[in-house]
């Protein structure tokens, strides 16, 4: 078994060291963990948040990178735990890609930078991705040395399972279980989001009895669950997408999102990208209120980050189920495009009420390109052929209506809507703007 080959599996019994985290739990430590907790790489995501911008419309998601990746490494504990009675788990990962998968389970956020998601779906040239960070992070420095003399592993096979690049038959199935429909993030991240946010839509999912359900698909190369599962992971599926409805998606999040975006736009000129990707929530707020000065980005700035919040309000929203073709238009769009949309918009607005559009401050928000992934997961179920039990292997979308529904009719669509947003005075001039959806049509077919 693996206990008997991996520390930090027999500390997760004895919890003799630890940290406590939310919702009460002790995250164990042996020392080879601590020592990557006590890195300076790793302190540094307790200054990043987790939520980012969501904070100002749920003051408690607050939370930081680092608990989430101690909540993540956490559940990496329990996956090992279920799995090792799994003979075909057994057989194909061994101690050494079992440690690597605690230490991915770990690191995997260690290549965050702050408010990095909203502007990485801007998609700037000169800006890498935070998974490309990360292998800089784990092979190099202070990580990397952690990795290779005290967890006695390559550094570059910790960072490959992270973004997916390696392609033997463990990595395939540790991959599975750092991201895939259900994986160690998703679980912490949907469960933790929700306590710090305040709201009951995260929780709403069975874990033991989903953890209980984990298995190895028909093929042996990555994670499924039996059908006792089946309920606990279509809660999964709820929670996701009501998670991303009422919290990550709430209209005032993305005014606050279209307004970060907008501004570093226009700060792309004072952007050092090698300084940018090693600011934490602190740093890059005093950077951007310096760099802001003089410019358009000024109001977006002290809307956000100032002594009062002034958030732009909606203007108009557009779903692909009453407004088909103005979604079809703009959704996916390169951000580019967006600000010339909405600087189009502006102009006609502006003739059209008599007022003058701020082109510089109307926004429109869209989904980036980038889609979510659909929730492809094998369900075993039990069959009874001459006398012996022997398992049938399903699609989980093939026993569940409920999943099928809301992983095939991608939630992007619907969930991530194409929305205006302005500040407060012209936002009362833009929604009294007669025939403001041809407007928005013509913007974006110019």
């Amino acid at each position: 078994m693996l206990a008997a080959a991996v520390p930090e599996l027999a500390t997760r019994d004895t919890a003799a060291t630890g940290i406590r985290i939310p919702p009460g739990v002790t995250v164990p430590l042996s020392p080879r963990v601590k020592a990557i907790v006590d890195s300076a790489d790793f302190h540094r995501l307790s200054g990043i948040s987790q939520l980012g911008l969501v904070a100002l419309v749920y003051p408690g998601a607050s939370h930081s990178r680092f608990e989430h990746s101690l909540g993540v490494y956490r559940l990496a504990l329990e996956f090992l735990v279920r799995l090792q009675h799994d003979a075909r788990f057994r057989q194909t990962v061994n101690p050494d890609d079992a440690a690597a998968f605690l230490a991915a389970a770990l690191l995997h956020d260690v290549g965050h930078w702050a408010f990095c998601h909203p502007i990485e779906d801007m998609q700037l040239a000169e800006l890498p991705k935070h998974e490309k960070l990360l292998p800089d992070y784990v092979t190099d420095g202070e990580i990397g040395e952690i990795l290779r003399t005290q967890w006695e592993l390559q550094p570059a096979r910790v960072a490959a399972l992270v973004t997916g690049s390696a392609d033997d038959p463990a990595a395939k199935i540790l991959q599975s279980l750092l991201s895939g429909p259900i994986d160690v993030d998703k679980m912490d991240y949907l469960a933790r989001d929700s306590l710090h946010a305040g709201v009951p839509y995260g929780n709403h999912f069975d874990q033991e009895r989903l953890l209980s359900s984990l298995c190895l698909d028909a093929n042996g190369t990555a994670l499924a669950i039996t059908e006792k599962g089946r309920t606990a992971a279509e809660l999964l599926v709820v929670a996701r997408s009501v998670m991303f409805s009422e919290v990550y998606w709430h209209h005032a999040v993305r005014s606050a999102t279209a307004m970060l975006q907008r501004a570093v736009w226009v700060l792309r000129p004072a952007v050092v990208p090698d300084e940018l990707i090693r600011f934490n929530d602190s740093s890059f707020i005093s950077w951007a209120n310096v760099a802001a000065r003089d410019t358009p980005a000024a109001s977006l700035i002290t809307g956000l980050f100032g002594p009062r919040r002034q958030l732009h309000k909606r203007v108009i929203t557009f779903d692909p189920l009453r407004h088909a073709q103005i979604h079809a238009a703009i959704a996916g769009r390169k951000y580019d495009q967006l600000v010339a949309m909405a600087r189009r918009l502006a102009d006609l607005a502006s003739v059209r009420t008599g007022h003058s559009i701020d082109p510089d401050l109307l926004l429109i928000d869209a989904p980036p390109a980038e889609r979510e992934i659909e929730f492809r997961i094998q369900m075993r179920e039990p069959v009874a052929r001459q006398g012996e039990n022997e398992w049938n292997w399903v699609p989980l979308t093939d026993r569940s209506p409920l999943v099928r529904s809301l992983a095939h009719h991608q939630f992007d669509d619907v969930v991530k809507r194409v929305r205006v947003f302005a500040p407060a005075d012209q936002a009362i001039i833009l929604s009294n703007c007669p025939g403001l959806e041809e407007l928005v049509l013509e913007a974006a077919s110019s």
